[in-house]
């Protein structure tokens, strides 16, 4: 056995001469700091140091590793916190913090060269993003990132005690916070799932004894669905637990499968055509996914195609009919266009993962979850358990995105096999799996047709959208056109193309980024072809009050004021500056409760709510420290577990506005609690009254639940759904009695504004600097708020620039699944990024805050769009921007 210094102190290695240094860091040592993400040295997420030099530990042979030095993650800032760890805590450079420990490996290494060689000089934003290139964070979190480097470096943070800007700061950049893959309960078995490798056929044959004769196999189990269809590439077929993931994988390789391959129709266009394969029939319809995040409607099918669901267009044959009189008089305002956009992969770094183990009757599930209390009770009814026995467990969540908001499978297949085996079983998903079968927010083709009056009134607009869902089906694009810039008609459909694919499912804002990806690339023509300032041109359309105030502080920014027309412009590079608005639903979950108690002297918040790096903590500690007149850090906040009082899901930009309204409740009554039973009152001229008493106080307990908002005062401010009538009304209570969902007054909205540089040889684009003014109400946590919107922003950029999917047109497979082939922004990718809060609007909510995660990624793509306009005169109305795609635009406008 082979010995190696790790953190200081010797280790032995296993003779296993296949394991890389990430393998026996985690597995052997219990070192989980080191994060496995792409296998394959692309994102960071693992970096250790080796005699000092960071490497990438999922690449490196253990065996390279004898008679060396390795630094962990929790090696850093052992006996005191590195400077770097400081920062990054200070300045909030991390959100989930998956990625974090990579980025402190890395950002120390920096830092010590830089200082030897620099002293206290700053780094460059440059500098900095060179150094830091090869790694990734999928939240965005580079903006934080990049000050607390420069910061660190520039010896801010020598000798310095911080205040974290959020609660699990410390135990995120140490690498103590523990996700459900750092889970590992003695004798747990490693769960594998064997997957359908055809797009669409039936299961003949599955032999599954070979299996079950592999040493090491635990439990075998059967996927199949009853009618034993395979519907896309991806499909769960089996699963194995074994005592190892290396045994795993071979028993999986050793099950025999007999399928019967179908004629596929994959992809848009192929699930469009007459003669196209069918892939649900009206009797397995139920069991398509859902890419919404509330409810769908009934709609029609027709072979592969949904819809028309267009309940929301507004005297649909007027618009139709006006729009058809103007392309034949060939009326100069009327702007078309079909515009198109990629598929964007939620690409979480920490992969969906599940770990389930039995107690006798009882099951505990640690997941990778947006919902512990929804996942707790969809567990309990599958299984037919008291909602007592079952116990959901998700502490810190590395990312989600959408992707992670209901009952998976790999929590359903972790349970299978745990019950099969009686021991306890991991389900993590491979890069393969989480680029390929955890959904995706689907690609779109949309056919927008918009008309101005002569007098420069929105007269009519159409848009259809044609979503590509794969399996699934409840896109909503063209209805989201509704509840913006009213017209005098709009004719409204979203259809659904179900193909071979794997389902798609919520993302960030879903149906948002498309729909403003056309409409406000349409609604800047107008204002081009009306000879109107863009932002002039929103503000006399738009009547609603919060981007009223947007547009007055975008249209004084210097920024837009100084842009110049792209026929000033020559030469290869040109700038150029973009306006685009976007906005979302104001979205909070009945039900929701918080509990706060007086515990030793201490109070205790409460919540089955959990933090997928929003911030939620921090939200419910700031919220009950404010009240109370002491600091965050005095609040203890216990969330992440299924058997505490119920919380929402993070999703839809809903938990600030589910738990702040019952969090402050239940301040009033905890106060009168501590009042009626206080044993002696707070010294005379006492500065902190609260702290002594709760000091003082017994142990207390009172809770509250989520109420009504107030009627707003301002009656411009109401639920966007009241602007579609009836209809509004019956999606309203459709959502609320299907997903618990209530669409509130008011409108959370963003308006952007984007400077981009395109180097016209190339073809490419490289976003400056974005302003995005947000109007979300009271702003609880500033640092974190910008946090948020930053993240958003980058990952905007992304949606317009770099990522999409890519498939195999013939076998469906996925071509792009993994890390260094499915693009999403770096650290250098990251322009600067300002945000202005407008905290108005939201009064009638208690405490005045609503959600911010999807309204601020919204514009961010037609904002690059309409800046890529300004800087060439080109308008592209597909998305990615690849740079094939720019250049032959610019061949046709000069040919």
């Amino acid at each position: 056995m082979s010995s190696i210094t790790i953190n200081g102190r010797p280790a032995s290695l296993p003779d296993d001469g296949d394991a890389f240094l990430i393998d026996v860091l985690r597995d052997d040592l219990g070192l989980t700091g080191t994060k496995l993400v792409c296998g394959s040295g692309v994102c960071g997420a693992c970096t250790v140091l080796l005699d000092g030099v960071p490497v990438a530990s999922c690449l490196m042979p253990t065996q390279a590793a004898v008679g060396r030095s390795v630094t962990t993650v929790e090696g850093i800032g052992e006996s005191e916190l590195h400077p770097v760890q400081k920062a990054f805590m200070a300045h909030d450079g991390l959100q989930c913090g998956f990625c974090t420990p990579g980025f402190i490996v890395e950002a120390t290494a920096f830092h010590e060269r830089w200082r030897a060689a620099n002293g206290t000089a700053t780094p460059s934003r440059e500098e900095i993003g060179a150094a830091l290139s090869g790694h990734l964070c999928r939240c965005g979190a580079y903006d934080g990132v990049f000050r607390a480097v420069a910061d660190a470096c520039a010896g801010r943070f020598d000798g310095k005690e911080v205040r974290a800007a959020r609660m699990e700061a410390l135990a995120k950049v140490t690498g103590a916070a523990r996700y459900t893959v750092d889970i590992r309960h003695d004798g747990q078995l490693e769960g594998v799932i064997l997957r359908a490798n055809i797009a669409h056929g039936k299961i003949a044959e599955l032999d599954l004894a070979p299996a079950r004769a592999v040493p090491g196999v635990a439990a075998v189990a059967s996927l199949l669905s009853q009618d034993r269809m395979v519907r896309y590439v991806g499909t769960p077929i089996a699963a194995v637990a074994a005592t190892s993931r290396k045994a795993a994988l071979k028993a999986i390789g050793a099950i025999r499968v007999v399928s019967e391959a179908m004629p596929a129709a994959i992809g848009l266009d192929a699930a469009r055509k007459p003669d196209a394969p069918t892939v649900f029939d009206k009797t397995n319809r139920k069991q398509a996914g859902n890419v919404a995040e509330g409810a769908g409607g009934p709609a029609p099918w027709k072979g592969n195609v949904r819809g028309p669901t267009a309940v929301f267009s507004q005297q649909a044959r007027k618009a139709k009919g006006w729009i058809e009189r103007a392309r034949k008089t060939r009326d100069p305002l009327l702007v078309e266009s079909t515009f198109r956009v990629g598929t964007q992969s939620h690409a979480c770094l920490e992969p969906h993962a599940a770990v389930a183990r039995f107690d006798g009757d009882r099951l505990t599930v640690h997941v990778s979850t947006q919902s512990v209390h929804d996942v707790g009770e969809a567990i309990a009814k599958r299984y037919k358990l008291s909602p007592g026995k079952v116990r959901v467990i998700a502490n810190h969540v590395g990312g989600g995105f959408g992707s992670k908001g209901g009952l998976g499978v790999e929590t359903i297949v972790a349970i299978e096999l745990a019950r099969a085996a009686k021991a306890p079983v991991r389900v993590a998903f491979d890069r393969h799996e989480e680029l390929s079968v955890t959904g995706y927010r689907p690609a779109a083709e949309l056919e927008l047709a918009l008309l101005a009056s002569p007098q420069g009134r929105l007269k009519a607009l159409s848009l259809t959208a044609y979503a590509d869902t794969g399996a699934a089906t409840n896109s909503t694009i063209a209805a989201l056109a509704r509840m913006i810039y009213p017209a005098d008609a709009k004719q409204l459909a979203d259809f659904d193309v179900v193909s071979n694919l794997p389902p798609g499912a919520p993302f960030r804002g879903p149906g948002g980024p498309p729909m403003a990806f056309a409409l406000e690339q349409a609604v800047d023509e107008a204002a081009h072809r009306l000879k109107l300032d863009p932002i002039a041109l929103r503000k006399r359309w738009d009547p609603d009050p919060n981007r009223q105030r947007l547009y007055d502080w975008a249209a004084e920014l210097d920024v837009w004021r100084e842009r110049t027309p792209a026929a000033a412009q020559n030469g290869r590079y040109r700038r150029g500056v973009g306006v685009a608005t976007g906005y979302w639903l104001y979205l909070w979950q009945p039900g929701s409760r918080i509990e706060l108690a007086v515990k030793g002297g201490r109070i205790v918040a409460s919540s089955a709510v959990q933090d997928i790096g929003t911030g939620t903590r921090t939200v419910i500690a700031s919220t009950v420290a404010r009240e109370f007149g002491v600091e965050p850090d005095d609040i203890e906040v216990r969330i992440g577990e299924s058997s505490l009082p119920e919380g929402p899901g993070s999703g839809g930009s809903r938990v600030t506005a589910s738990l702040v309204p019952p969090t402050l409740a239940a301040v009033t009554k905890l106060k009168a609690a501590i009042v009626k039973n206080a044993s002696r009152s707070p010294p005379q001229g006492s500065n902190a009254p609260w702290r002594d008493m709760i000091a003082a106080s017994p142990d207390l307990v009172v809770s509250a639940e989520r109420a009504k908002d107030a009627k707003p005062s301002d009656p411009r401010i109401r639920s966007p759904f009241k602007e579609v009538g009836i209809m509004g009304t019956i999606f309203g209570l459709v959502l609320r009695w299907f997903s618990n969902i209530v669409v509130g007054a008011g409108v959370p909205s963003s308006v952007q504004v984007v400077e981009v540089e395109v180097d016209t040889w190339l073809g490419h684009v490289r976003v400056l600097s974005v302003h995005t003014g947000l109007a979300i109400g009271k702003v609880v946590a500033p640092d974190l708020a910008h946090s948020q919107a930053a993240g958003a922003v980058i990952q905007g950029v992304g949606y317009a620039l770099y990522e999409t999917r890519e498939i195999d047109p013939l076998s469906g497979h996925v071509l792009s699944a993994s890390m260094e082939d499915y693009r999403i922004p770096g650290i250098a990718d990251t322009p600067r990024i300002a945000v202005h809060f407008d905290e108005a609007g939201f009064e009638h909510v208690a405490g005045g805050s609503v959600g911010i995660g999807e309204v601020a990624t919204v514009p961010t793509s037609p904002a690059i769009a309409n800046a890529i306009y300004n800087a060439i005169g080109v308008r592209l109305t597909e998305i990615p921007f690849r740079p094939d795609r720019l250049a032959a635009a610019l061949r046709r406008t000069a040919a």
